[in-house]
């Protein structure tokens, strides 16, 4: 049902903003001075709604680690309670800092020569 949903999502705000652009313009004429502004204030409204509703914002959000750097166990500086993710693949061992991932939430890494999609 939600693909179903999202494959007629674009059609469906498509032709909402439309009905709503038709509904401010046919009501402009008998519209007065303020009550213009507010159909124009609602039709760009509805325009920025109906574009944001095509975007992903959540890659404005959280950015990946492309190549993360690493040190050995013995420099790390972590307090003892800190959590990490651990990934362990063909003898070579990665932690990655959950204080780190809870901001990037993604870390694209090659492990044993094999990329890896680290998430949290």
């Amino acid at each position: 049902m939600a693909v179903t949903f999202k494959a007629w999502a674009y059609l469906g705000t498509l032709v909402g903003a439309a009905v709503s652009a038709l509904l401010a313009f046919a009501l402009w004429p008998m519209a007065r001075r303020w009550a213009r502004v507010g159909l124009g204030v609602a039709i760009v409204l509805v325009v920025v709604c109906a574009t944001m509703s095509h975007l992903n914002y959540f890659e404005w959000m959280f950015h990946p680690v492309p190549q993360p750097g690493f040190i050995s166990a013995d420099s790390a500086k972590l307090d003892s309670g800190e959590m990490v993710l651990a990934l362990n693949f063909n003898n070579d061992a990665r932690a990655y800092p959950v204080s780190q991932m809870a901001y990037h939430h993604i870390v694209n890494d090659f492990v044993g020569d094999v990329p890896v999609a680290v998430t949290y």
